[in-house]
């Protein structure tokens, strides 16, 4: 039988609290929800509640519910509607959202995955040879590779002075934070407060070069035969005259860069600080690097969905109920944020065995399933962009792991910290880099 309280029970502290918790201290303050209300439990955020679910089998019914009552795109909008614009599939709902899936589906569909590999690789291997011996930051590092293929392989940028001016501009977009990007929905903070008007002049110049990118890809001559993910954007759709326009297209790139860019680089360098503490698994992830084979690359995607199982980058996938509806036994109303903890859900010892290990067989062995794994969402949500993040990540370990040997700079590992949306190695995932004979 439905509960028909108003709201599961949750902490009592003041709003304002707990949404600096949920922001700073997630990890601490799901587990605190978990121990003390069990895993249906309401965070009390400022602007309205949110109900915490860590229940996998409420969890499915939530993904694969009536996308006209569960509103993902809704609930993301107010952080992210000033970075990636009010097109992007991130904010679109019912059929807006089913259109614009339809329409890029095909750039993350298996062939054209294939056709990314060997520049990916090309890149990748371009990028990790540079890198200096001694005592780095591997999130640094990460975080600029993936950059430089999402510049490339799906923006298509290959003019050298515009590359460099969009590395600058994108840097400067992905390191604000939750504030900054929230308030830039304000005119008079963007024309007068600092950082609010910085980052308005940056993201103002990126869209500058989007654009023109955008415009020469349309008119180029072999646009037919291009491969990157942005002429494919510009095919979209053209045979049934429902095509993309540039605006679109602009939004649906900011978000492939935030959402591929900044999680993949993140997703990395967890991976990297738990092979560095787990010594047998590091020397089977060489020995599959120097292979080149598909039981060799199966083992290293099992390195990266362990790594985003143990380290999740996002902690949740967020949906706004547009009427009442039951969800875990709840009858709740209209308005609530409804929210699968991954973190917990990822740490629940009845779903995987030893949660704080770091044990890549699971990935392998099929205890590992969409329904207790949920990096990329699930359901009609489920990321666009999870098999591209799989590939991508695949080659970047392969290049490392084939050039580099690593070693944590101390066993301790590392607390996350949190970077907008995402969680960061809070010291950056230090290691010892020395070059491999």
């Amino acid at each position: 039988m439905s509960r028909y309280a108003t709201l599961p029970p949750g902490p009592a502290w003041p709003a304002v609290l707990q949404g600096m918790l949920y922001f700073v201290a997630r990890p601490e303050l799901m587990r605190y929800g978990r121990k003390h209300y069990g895993t249906v439990f309401t965070v009390r955020l400022p602007r309205r509640p949110t109900v915490m679910i860590a229940d996998v089998e409420a969890i499915r019914s939530l993904f694969n519910g009536p996308a006209n009552v569960f509103h993902a795109g809704q609930g993301n909008r107010e952080v992210l509607k000033p970075v990636v614009g009010q097109h992007s599939m991130l904010l679109l709902d019912e059929d807006p959202h089913l259109r614009h899936r339809k329409l890029l589906m095909p750039a993350f569909a298996g062939a054209s995955l294939r056709g990314y590999r060997e520049l990916i690789a090309e890149i990748t291997a371009q990028q990790t040879a540079g890198w200096a011996e001694g005592r780095v930051k591997l999130v640094k590092y990460t975080q600029a590779v993936t950059l430089e293929i999402i510049l490339r392989v799906v923006f298509g940028v290959t003019d050298p002075v515009r590359l460099a001016k969009m590395r600058k501009l994108v840097v400067g977009i992905t390191d604000a934070n939750v504030v900054v990007m929230a308030g830039s929905l304000s005119p008079f903070a963007t024309r007068y407060l600092w950082p609010w008007k910085t980052f308005k002049r940056t993201l103002d110049g990126l869209d500058e070069l989007l654009y023109a990118e955008i415009r020469e890809c349309r008119d180029a001559p072999d646009l037919a035969a291009r491969t990157d993910v942005l002429a494919r954007m510009a095919r979209a759709g053209g045979q049934d005259g429902d095509a993309l326009s540039d605006v679109e297209i602009r939004d649906e790139l900011v978000t492939l860069l935030l959402a591929g860019h900044e999680t993949t680089s993140n997703g990395l360098a967890w991976t990297l600080h738990e092979l560095m503490r787990a010594p047998v698994e590091l020397a089977r992830a060489v020995a599959a690097a120097d292979r080149r084979d598909k039981e060799g690359d199966e083992f290293l995607e099992a390195c990266f969905k362990e790594g985003l199982r143990l380290r999740p980058v996002i902690g949740s996938a967020s949906r706004l109920l547009t009427q009442p509806a039951e969800v875990a036994g709840y009858r709740l109303p209209a308005g609530v944020m409804v929210s699968p903890s991954i973190d917990l859900v990822h740490e629940d010892r009845t779903q995987h065995v030893d949660p704080g290990v770091f044990r890549p067989d699971r990935c392998l062995d099929g205890s590992v399933t969409t329904s207790n794994w949920l990096p990329f969402g699930g359901g009609v949500r489920r990321c666009i962009g999870a098999g591209f993040s799989l590939l991508e990540a695949v080659e970047i370990l392969r290049s490392i792991l084939q050039t580099w040997e690593l070693r944590a700079v101390q066993q301790r590992v590392e607390r996350p910290k949190s970077k907008h949306i995402t969680l960061v190695p809070s010291k950056g995932a230090m290691a010892v880099l020395r070059r491999r004979d």
